[in-house]
């Protein structure tokens, strides 16, 4: 294809365009690609899911990827360099995919910690969660790739999400859930937003003209593309009006020539808006083409990028995001000459958890698990055994490890069958190997296949211990499993509708199959894309629309009696010198489609820790997991590192921070509840006929802890070191700026008074004089980080608070009001005694709109 169209007028190339070709831009011919249009020399530019790695356009075949830790990993940093790094890393990422345009980040509040995204998101407070998206985005864009920020507004929920109604008051709309988007526009100006699925004051926010035309484009002056979510369209003239440039994925279901050019007929879309979307997209894409020419006109290769230096990389940026909630008696980290035999225990402890569920998860380039990543760093001498204890998985673990096909290829073997006139599967059309036992068919089907096809997926599978196991099988569709040619699980001939693949799926059917140590058996997987029998009952499509996703999941493991594991377990503990406990969640937990029902730890996890605890009082807790949990046992045990979902080099990562190579630095962005009627949403957590009342207003997150006076069970921005730090001198000096309305400078002093080099974040929280309206006592609105601090060493750090410090929504004038007064400065954290760091006057109030 010829680069004339990186030169090209987009007006005369919006006039040469045929309406039918208009109508083509407008939606997508895949998943993944905009539409080319061949006669003008238009390109397709590609598009990848984040936000903490690219998988690249296939679910089905996916090429493995680096996995990056999770948001709420990346926000506990409290380093905006880091981010812009993590972003600028991620870019290079996306071009080995081919991609230009990266579906990342998501911006979105952490109203709840059950929420099933609140993994994808920074924080529960709006300036953090801004000021970490705007460094991201920075990071993406300085490479030359966009980013597609996420998602316009109020997904903060995945129940009912495609249709509930988010109720928010004007305030709490600006001053929380607005905020980080415009803040990110302000300090990044991203090339790209994505809708959210629901509604905010009745109107889907695809179609809603006073998200995307008044705030996003008029206010905040945003001069890239809109995008729908993936299906989050729900018409054809509603969404084109209110500004919303593509809808996602394609082939879209309502962009369609038949259905515009019935609405240009019937005057309900007329041309000259067609004409603006388009000419929005094809800037958009002349960007993106000019920027990186090497990849919109490459040959869509995708590859795996890895390196020495990406693996130290992400193993830092892991290792920065984890968290010390806990260290009675400097337990941690397990270096004392003392601790000769350590106990490694728990679910996650062999288990590859490195990301939550949904569009976040990826095939990962390599994973080192922690248990591999213990047995590599520690310290000679250091004798380590291991034991289970429980098993905290929701579907049965995946088996590709485990499979290999009739030549001995890694993997199984995917054989994809058109159907005869009768159903029946009947010609072949095409073989491939996949190196998982998850099977996502919702972006790849190969060319040819009749409307209903079957897929057979044969593999030999091998386990390391003779015992009796539990196999299961979850579809989108239909499944049976067969074990050596005996029909084991029948998921076909009457199903029970389940949470799997977003809602549209079945529970988890499961057998026991007794299997000897390294002796294969053959299992084998029909599946169809045919529905049930509409007499055993259609499967329920929960927050998606029918017939989107298809795909089977084969997972299992061995069968445990429960309380014989637990007592091994502690037998071990009691007779080691130190115990570490791995466990948490996983991404059948936390995902995209739907919320945790509890914030409890799932199966007997609560009871291990507590025993353990008993048995060893130096157990140390590592908790995975994308958002807080409760710990009914937190008095048990003398360490908690929460880990997160920390990416591929998780393994590391965690034995870094036990055996002191890193001193971890980094502070919780999320309020740890004690318990679930703790949480600021409480009980508004989910839709009510079609709405979700926000009643908690402004007051989210720490905010609702300080004004109720209710103790958490880890505060807001706490965070422990391997050493000590004191503060020093501190000023505050007014900045002069021909672009600001208000600025101040505050310089503080931070010295390590310990004995190991440490980091340390500075959070500055300000509170505002009586303004006449409910302001909440103490906001973050502003954080710095000192590193890399040697003992007895110091380091200046500097915190500029600019108009977003001094102001709130003014509902009745429509405006930002920042009013005259004395303002306070507090240092320190959330559920910390905060110290004074001086007060600042506003002598004249002002009032300011845009960003």
């Amino acid at each position: 294809m010829s680069r004339s169209f990186l030169d090209a007028s987009i007006p005369d190339l919006v006039e040469k365009l045929t309406v039918d070709e208009k109508i083509s831009l407008l939606g997508a011919p895949n998943w993944w690609n905009t539409s080319a249009i061949d006669r003008l020399e238009i390109p397709a530019i590609r598009m990848s899911d984040g936000p903490n790695g690219v998988r690249g356009s296939s679910h089905f075949v996916s090429t493995p990827a680096q996995c990056l830790p999770c948001a709420t990993s990346l926000a506990s940093t409290f380093d905006i360099d880091l981010v812009h790094s993590v972003g600028s890393f991620l870019a290079e990422e996306a071009k080995m995919k081919s991609s230009v345009i990266l579906l990342a980040p998501t911006c979105n509040i952490q109203r709840s910690p059950l929420a099933g995204r609140a993994f994808e998101s920074f924080s529960e407070d709006p300036h953090l969660s801004g000021t970490l998206a705007g460094a991201y985005v920075n990071g993406l864009q300085s490479k030359g790739v966009a980013a597609t920020i996420k998602h316009f507004v109020g997904n903060d929920q995945e129940h009912e999400r495609t249709a509930a109604d988010s109720v928010i008051s004007d305030r709490a709309l600006r001053e929380v859930y607005l905020y980080p988007f415009m803040l990110a526009q302000k300090h990044a100006h991203p090339w790209a937003f994505m809708t959210s699925y629901g509604r905010i004051g009745g109107v889907h926010c695809s179609e809603n003209p006073m998200l995307i035309q008044n705030i996003l484009r008029k206010e905040w002056k945003f001069d890239g593309i809109v995008m729908s979510d993936w299906f989050g369209t729900y018409g054809v003239d509603e969404s084109l009006n209110a500004g919303l440039d593509l809808e996602m994925p394609g082939p879209p279901r309502w962009r369609t020539s038949l259905l515009i050019h019935h609405c240009l007929a019937c005057q309900k879309l007329l041309l000259p808006t067609v004409d603006e979307r388009v000419a929005n997209l094809l800037s958009f894409i002349q960007k993106m083409a000019r920027k990186n020419p090497e990849v919109v006109y490459g040959d869509g290769f995708e590859g795996t990028r890895d390196s020495a230096q990406a693996r130290v990389f992400c193993r830092k940026v892991a290792a920065d995001g984890m968290v010390l909630l806990k260290n009675e008696k400097n337990l941690l980290p397990l270096t004392s000459p003392k601790i000769k035999k350590l106990a490694v225990i728990g679910p996650n402890a062999r288990g590859r958890v490195i990301s939550g569920g949904g569009s976040a998860a990826l095939k990962a380039s390599y994973i080192i698990t922690p248990w591999e990543g213990i047995l590599r760093n520690a310290p000679p001498g250091i004798e380590i055994k291991y034991e289970l204890g429980c098993y905290a998985h929701k579907y049965l673990p995946t088996l590709e490890e485990n499979l290999v096909t009739q030549s001995g290829e890694p993997g199984w073997l995917c054989t994809f069958y058109n159907h005869d006139a009768e159903g029946h599967p009947s010609r072949e059309m095409g073989d491939f190997v996949l190196h998982d036992t998850r099977i996502k068919l919702n972006d790849f089907l190969p060319p040819g296949l009749t409307t209903t096809w079957t897929i057979k997926l044969r593999g030999l599978l091998t386990m390391d211990k003779t015992a009796t196991y539990e196999l299961g099988l979850t579809v989108a569709g239909r499944g049976k499993l067969w074990v050596d040619k005996k029909l084991t699980i029948d998921n076909w001939t009457k199903q029970t509708p389940g949470d799997f693949f977003y809602g549209q799926g079945t529970i988890e059917e499961k057998a026991t199959v007794d299997l000897v140590a390294g002796k294969a058996v053959e299992v084998l997987v029909e599946y169809t894309n045919t529905p049930p029998d509409s007499s055993n009952g259609r499967i329920h499509c929960g927050n998606a629309q029918p017939a989107l996703m298809r795909g089977v999941r084969l997972g299992g493991c061995e069968k445990i009696e429960s309380e014989h594991a637990i007592a091994e377990a502690v037998n071990l503990a009691s007779s080691c010198d130190a115990v570490v406990f791995i466990g948490g969640l996983t991404p059948e937990w936390e995902s995209e489609g739907f919320d945790r029902p509890t914030l409890d730890m799932p199966g007997e996890q609560d009871e291990l820790i507590r025993q353990l605890g008993k048995a060893n009082p130096n157990t140390v807790a590592v908790l995975q997991t994308g958002s807080a949990v409760t710990m009914p046992w937190v008095g048990d045990v003398s360490g908690i590192l929460q880990a997160w979902y920390s990416g591929n080099e998780v393994g590391n990562a965690i034995a870094d921070i036990l055996f002191g190579k890193v001193n971890p630095s980094a502070c919780l962005p999320l309020t740890f509840p004690v318990r679930l009627e703790d949480i600021p949403a409480y009980p508004n957590l989910h839709s009510d006929d079609g709405k979700i009342y926000y009643k908690e207003g402004i007051y989210v997150g720490y905010k609702h802890y300080q004004a109720k006076k209710i103790e958490p069970l880890f505060g807001f921005g706490s965070g422990l070191s391997y050493t000590k730090f004191s503060y020093g001198r501190f000023s505050i000096t007014p900045v002069t700026s021909h672009d600001e309305l208000f600025g101040i400078t505050i310089t503080l002093t931070i010295s390590n008074i310990g004995s190991v080099s440490g980091s340390k974040v500075v959070q500055a929280y300000v509170e505002f004089p009586d303004v006449g309206v409910t302001i909440p006592s103490l906001q973050l609105k502003g954080f710095a980080k000192a590193r890399d601090i040697p003992p007895g060493g110091w380091q200046e750090v500097t915190i500029t608070l600019d108009k977003y410090a001094i102001s709130f929504w003014d509902s009745e004038r429509g405006i930002w009001n920042a009013s005259a007064g004395k303002y306070r400065v507090f240092l320190g954290y959330q559920g910390d005694r905060l110290i004074p760091g001086g007060e600042f006057e506003l002598r004249k109030s002002f009032y300011w709109g845009g960003v």
